[in-house]
């Protein structure tokens, strides 16, 4: 009966009540130890802070440079599309549909690693040389969006 259900012993505990006399094992300092930093209210130091000594992400040398224009195409190689049937037409709507990406970031590039027997038309943003030659000889189309 629901009315009669109740959880498993040792399934839920008292909450822990610090400072309330010596007998309950956290009275006086209330588990935080004698004085210090972290004994204190609100005592914690900030992230990175190493006791007034000059921390560490301050004392190495700053390099490189990060282009936040970047394009970051999805990597495609000319093996995955083997999946596909004859004269299927190839876009990012139909790489996601089938699972072959998961989102396009800023494109599709597509890479000529391995070999592919059907013929397609594959629509993407770039396209290496052996890529587009491998599509061709199968007897397919290349598109550059």
């Amino acid at each position: 009966m629901l009315n009669r259900l109740k959880s498993p012993d040792g399934a839920s505990k008292n909450r822990t009540r610090v400072g309330r006399g010596e007998g309950s094992g956290l009275g006086k300092t209330s588990g935080r130890g004698h004085k210090g930093q972290k004994a204190r209210t609100g005592g914690t130091a900030k992230v990175g802070y190493e006791g007034g000594q000059t921390p560490i992400h301050r004392r190495l040398p700053k390099r490189g440079f990060t282009n936040k224009f970047k394009k970051i195409y999805n990597i495609i190689n000319v093996e995955k599309l083997s999946i596909f049937k004859n004269d299927d037409v190839i876009d990012a709507k139909t790489l996601i549909d089938r699972g072959v990406v998961k989102n396009i970031k800023d494109g599709i590039k597509v890479l000529g690693d391995g070999e592919i027997k059907v013929p397609l038309t594959v629509k993407a943003n770039k396209f290496t040389a052996t890529a587009k030659q491998k599509i061709e000889a199968a007897g397919g189309k290349v598109e550059v969006i």
